[in-house]
């Protein structure tokens, strides 16, 4: 992108003060324990900081403290912070587990924000902590200037928790040096069902070690437990470094409250005490909002009869919009999916009319559709049930895969160009090309459909393809057994590129350690590439 005035990444000295120094006194203990809340001092947000939200003018800055405080954020153009634009947040207290973000707007199009973080006594201004830095590239209004983001889901999952041994989630680390204008987080972004234990040993011999809480150490129930499922991963330096740098757009799946769930479950698992999922998932939304910066007109949280609204478009400048779906919130029952008529679906009918709608308003080159599980990759939910799109039946689309090819069907009919499908959750990564001539349902344009993942979790074997709307798959890198440690297989990521001048864009399957897999460079305003 040879016109793109890309900032180099901050300096060295900036993401150490974002993530790293902070007093020892308040930062997570080696055995991975939640700092107490202190009663003398000065308030500390040993958690780090996180942006979201992030538009050509705009962006949410999120901050935890340690104690109850009143959120300062000062922004710059530069790192010295020599002229500053200051924004004052909220009273961060108890009733948002002490979580506060601050909305920030009129900022300059396609250009680096410096920002930093300070939290105050609210009895005494003058009481402040040490202020926490990060940084963060804003949409570009212009089309030459180019989009690059990463993508990949499954986080602390099958077992697989920070290990201190091997250096805690180092592929955050990898991702940040690529800095990329953005991440988007495609679900199981936290295994509340997902209990830790200490240590495990490996088929090898190797023992894995975990940091352990006490809120990992059992499924999450409460309100309080789901809390401390979000707040796990921000023990991790790597994923406090890069949330310091890199903005985040962030879905839901199933792992945010419990496996393979939908409204209206009532669980049979003597693990929970709680039985009622709509009641644990509403814990959970409330939490999930709590801890990442997500704007609340896109999605709050209320009673079990008030269902999160967690879907919506991210638009990233003239080149890029980013269809946010949840495929978990307003699905039917996981069941054979052989219903000829299905009007629930796994999307719900209104956020599919709102789908249609979205992308016949969008006006940008290319629209991200992102998915929180795959379209034709079976994925079973015991013996006879399903918890995705498909249910191996390669024929005319039955159940779920009713409220798939209706937006396909839209798309070619309205003709809207540049759709690409983007989702994690199957623990492999792979590329799966989409063509009527070999599908069974035939009315629709051409298209790719591209998984990552898992990020720090267990990895999986390739699932079946269902034919119903004609797979291939072109690249697939995935283990030969089931839930293989990060010890033992690489943890795999993706990239898109959009090149500010041609408008192509390219996706980049990569594994931990820096080998990209596969490439595809797709052109606007075509199908069936």
């Amino acid at each position: 992108m040879p016109h793109r005035p890309r900032v180099p990444s901050p300096a060295r000295r900036t993401v150490l003060r974002g993530s790293l120094l902070v007093p020892a006194a308040a930062l997570p203990t080696a055995l991975g324990a939640a700092p107490a809340l202190a009663l003398a001092g000065r308030p500390e947000a040993a958690w780090g900081v996180q942006v979201g939200s992030v538009t050509a003018s705009s962006a949410l800055v999120w901050v935890r403290s340690d104690r109850p405080a009143r959120m300062l954020v000062e922004t710059s153009a530069t790192e010295s912070f020599r002229r500053v634009r200051r924004w004052y947040g909220p009273l961060i207290g108890p009733g948002t587990d002490f979580t506060g973000t601050t909305p920030l707007y009129g900022l300059p199009a396609g250009e680096q924000v410096h920002y930093r973080v300070t939290l105050a006594d609210p009895g005494d201004p003058r009481r402040t902590g040490r202020p926490v830095y990060g940084t963060f590239r804003t949409a570009p209004a212009r089309r030459r200037d180019g989009v690059r983001f990463l993508w990949s889901g499954d986080i602390a999952g099958q077992g697989w928790g920070i290990n201190p041994d091997i250096g805690g989630y180092r592929v955050y680390e990898e991702m940040r040096r690529l800095d990329p204008d953005f991440f988007l987080c495609s679900g199981d972004t936290v295994y509340a069902d997902g209990p830790l234990r200490p240590s495990v040993t490996l088929p090898d011999g190797r023992v894995w070690r975990n940091v352990m809480t006490e809120e990992k150490a059992k499924v999450a129930e409460t309100l309080d437990e789901y809390r401390g499922n979000f707040r796990y991963n921000l023990l991790d330096h790597n994923v406090r470094r890069f949330n310091a740098q890199v903005p985040s757009v962030v879905q839901w799946d199933d792992h945010e409250v419990r496996n393979n769930w939908y409204p209206g479950q009532i669980l049979d698992d003597s693990r929970y005490t709680e039985k009622n999922v709509d009641i644990l998932a509403a814990r959970s939304a409330r939490a999930f909002h709590e801890y990442f910066p997500v704007s609340a007109s896109h999605g709050s949280y209320g009673s079990s009869a008030r269902r999160s609204r967690m879907y919506r478009v991210v638009h990233h400048g003239p080149l890029l919009d980013v269809f946010v779906l949840d495929m978990r919130s307003h699905r039917n029952r996981n069941s054979p999916g052989r219903q000829a008529d299905d009007a629930t679906g796994i999307l719900g009918a209104e956020q599919l009319r709102w789908l249609e709608r979205a992308l016949a308003a969008s006006r940008a080159v290319w629209k991200v559709i992102a998915a929180d599980m795959p379209l034709g990759l079976v994925v079973p939910d015991g013996a006879t049930d399903f918890e995705a799109v498909a249910q191996g039946d390669p024929g005319a689309p039955l159940g779920r895969e009713l409220q798939i090819a209706q937006p396909l069907r839209f798309i070619k009919h309205r003709k809207v160009t540049g759709t690409v499908w983007l989702t994690a959750d199957v623990h492999y990564t792979s590329a799966q090309h989409y063509a009527p001539e070999r599908a069974a349902f035939k009315d629709f344009a051409p298209f790719w459909e591209f998984v990552s993942g898992p990020l720090a979790a267990g990895g999986f074997p390739a699932n079946a393809l269902d034919g119903t709307f004609g797979p291939d798959r072109v690249f697939v890198r995935a283990p030969d057994r089931a839930n293989v440690s990060p010890m033992e297989s690489p943890q795999y990521f993706g990239e898109v590129e959009i090149d500010g001048d041609s408008a192509d864009l390219t996706v980049r399957l990569r594994a931990e350690g820096g080998a990209v897999l596969f490439s595809k460079v797709l052109h606007p305003g075509r199908t069936g590439q």
